[in-house]
């Protein structure tokens, strides 16, 4: 597992992670855009997103920061439950 603080200044330029992660909005608010469809957040909203999906935020605030935890197996949960099936 692995944790940090993402606190992008403005644009969020991420490609798609190995792992499952999870974000915690710290501060700010705007919209999170995962596999094509937006949704808004704001400060205490917890947000998960299956390894490999094309994700990034966008229009959001200036005091944005997010922690931001990944863990699991490459190709995450989804993936592990594939290979035992």
């Amino acid at each position: 597992m692995k944790v940090g603080l993402y606190a992008p200044v403005g644009e969020d330029t991420q490609t798609p992670h190995k792992q499952d992660e999870l974000y915690v909005i710290v501060s700010g608010s705007g919209l999170f855009e995962k596999e094509g469809e937006r949704h808004p957040f704001t400060t205490n909203d917890v947000i998960f997103v299956p390894a490999g999906e094309h994700h990034r935020f966008v229009d959001f605030t200036a005091d944005f920061s997010a922690w931001v935890i990944f863990w699991g197996v490459e190709g995450g949960e989804r993936g592990a439950e594939s290979k035992v099936n």
